[in-house]
């Protein structure tokens, strides 16, 4: 029998296990989206395709799958750059279907045509343009195949509209392999047995862990290594929630604004085990300086990223669930000896740095960000799934939040994309209906994606946006504060909107909290909604994100409350 490329693609996607759908429709994809509202896929109309993207992107993570969206030709498919990009950077697996104008008119500067797979071909993983129908269905498994395995990331699909409407024998494809591309995913015996050598002599070991931990689904691996071999933990931002935020070996997270006991065991480590990192400028600081007395283990599977920043001294390439469970095993049959006796004075001098230089922000008559995220996490008791945007209000729920699980902690970390947050929280609660989903906000960066309010509010997702509220763009304000002699250059957000009335405008909930005894309850009020809420909390303008380490500096330099 024969079919379209319209139904060729819906019945790809529902091989693939696609119950759900980010997109916004326009003439290139009009056959398809026909095609679409025939099956049971289920289709989020967002209002911008930037939001479709950082939908699905937390659609993919809160429900550790691919997420998928729908996009028209020429703007539509150039609004979801940002949103790609962001989701390469953080190794989010997505498959982005575009439009295209019919394949005869591509080059001619058809109406709504741009060349999408030259735009986005340094921000995917792997693109592909579609021009014969008989190439479908194993682009379409080919995608799925390169967003989801080694290393994952997004793939856009561009389709032209000839192509969407021809037709063609289908012929299923069960299983894709493409000899170019071949992922490691059992690491190398000798190494771990280097690695087992070096965990039983190292006085000072630290494990470093990122994204690559969640990922891969090694949580509950790291968490058995540290605890057997009695290793102090810390993680990236991308790694939040991979090791449990309330463990006595938790160090916090690492870097530029990482806890004080984190970046001084980093400093005078003498073993950095280091799982699923790319050592990001904002976690090494000064490269020179970091982690200077250590031998550094990198466990990842991207071969690209090891000593492509810092220089290792075992490489080991591999899939860090793979591997950290043949390291416990490997650990569970050497003679370590008394690892507790023999780590507590490293652990004593850690507490030693914990209890002197803490997490602190002096309270005041007006409400400090770090007292709203702090009585957030005691309200939801840890278990609320977390969104942010970027900057301020993104620091300070990694470091008041305190993350016990994976996929709990939604952030866009190495592209840093304002407007993240909002449809991210909105894929994170189509995700899991039944976890309460916060998008931490700054009043500069949720109205980057505010129109996401009406998705949230058409598919009835109680979604709760916490902003905390400054009047400026905090971050970049900070950095002028402490070295341009606090000229606040097009930073005060003047002229910003009523959040409360905006809400309502949306037909949402809109709360405000204009003192520090107004915190919990406006929490609990929002939090006990079924409907999507803005939570409006006037904090202390002035408020900076501590420790900081400044540009170039070690990261053992920072500066301090």
């Amino acid at each position: 029998m024969e079919l379209s490329g319209a139904e060729i693609l819906i019945r790809v996607l529902k091989e693939e296990g696609v119950d759900t759908i980010f997109g916004f429709p326009g003439g290139a994809v009009i056959d398809i989206y026909d095609e679409l509202v025939r099956s049971d896929i289920r289709h989020i109309l967002v209002r911008h395709e930037q939001g479709a993207v950082h939908a699905a992107d937390g659609y993919a993570r809160a429900g550790n799958t691919v997420g998928v969206c729908l996009v028209t030709s020429g703007p539509g498919a150039t609004n979801t750059v940002t949103g790609l990009a962001s989701a390469y950077m953080d190794s989010i697996p997505l498959v982005v279907l575009s439009g295209q104008v019919p394949t005869q008119l591509i080059g001619n500067d058809a109406f709504q045509e741009v060349d999408i797979v030259g735009i986005t071909r340094p921000c995917t993983k792997h693109n592909y343009l579609v021009k014969d129908i008989g190439d479908l269905t194993r682009t379409l498994k080919e995608a799925f195949y390169l967003a989801r395995s080694g290393r994952p990331g997004p793939v856009l699909i561009d389709l032209p509209k000839d192509v969407v409407k021809s037709k063609t024998v289908y012929s299923p494809i069960k299983k894709v392999t493409l000899k170019s591309y071949n992922p490691t995913y059992k690491p190398n015996i000798k190494q771990l047995k280097k690695i087992v050598e070096l965990i039983a002599d190292a006085q000072r070991p630290v494990i470093f862990a990122g994204g690559g931990i969640i990922l891969s689904g090694a949580s509950e691996h790291l968490t058995a290594l540290a605890r057997n071999a009695q290793v102090p933990v810390t993680t990236s931002l991308m790694g939040l929630g991979g090791f449990p935020g309330t463990d006595p070996l938790w160090l916090g997270m690492i870097g530029m604004h990482g806890t004080y006991r984190a970046n001084m065991s980093t400093g005078a480590c003498d073993l950095l085990l280091s799982i699923g990192v790319r050592f990001d400028d904002r976690v090494t600081g000064k490269t020179d300086s970091f982690a200077s007395q250590a031998k550094i283990v990198h466990i990842d599977i991207d071969p690209t990223s090891i000593r492509k920043n810092i220089p290792v001294t075992i490489p080991v390439v591999g899939d860090c669930r793979s591997t950290l469970k043949e390291l416990n095993a490997m650990l569970t049959k050497a003679d370590l000896g008394d690892l507790k006796k023999k780590r507590k004075p490293w652990l004593d001098q850690i507490e030693e740095w914990k209890s002197t230089k803490p997490l602190a922000y002096r309270q005041t008559d007006r409400i400090k960000p770090q007292y709203v995220v702090e009585k957030l996490y005691e309200i939801t008791k840890g278990q609320a799934i977390v969104t942010t945007e970027v900057g301020q209000n993104q620091m300070w729920a990694a470091q008041y939040y305190h993350f016990d699980h994976p996929n709990h902690f939604i952030t866009s970390g190495g592209l840093g994309c304002m407007g993240f947050g909002l449809p991210a929280a909105i894929g994170a609660q189509l995700a899991c209906p039944d976890k309460t989903v916060v998008d931490i906000a700054g009043d500069g960066s949720i109205q980057m994606n505010i129109q996401e309010m009406a998705t949230a509010m058409q598919y009835c997702l109680p979604v709760k946006i916490v902003i905390l509220n400054n009047g400026y763009l905090g971050m970049v304000r900070q950095w002028q504060e402490l070295f341009y002699d606090k000229r606040y250059a097009c930073t005060d957000m003047e002229h910003a909107p009523d959040f409360v009335k905006l809400a309502e405008a949306y037909g949402a909930v809109g709360l405000r909290a204009t003192k520090p005894q107004d915190v919990e309850a406006v929490l609990k009020e929002g939090l006990s909604v079924a409907k999507p809420v803005i939570m409006d909390f006037a904090v202390e303008r002035e408020e900076s994100v501590y420790p900081m380490v400044p540009a170039g500096a070690p990261i053992t330099e920072m500066l301090l409350v």
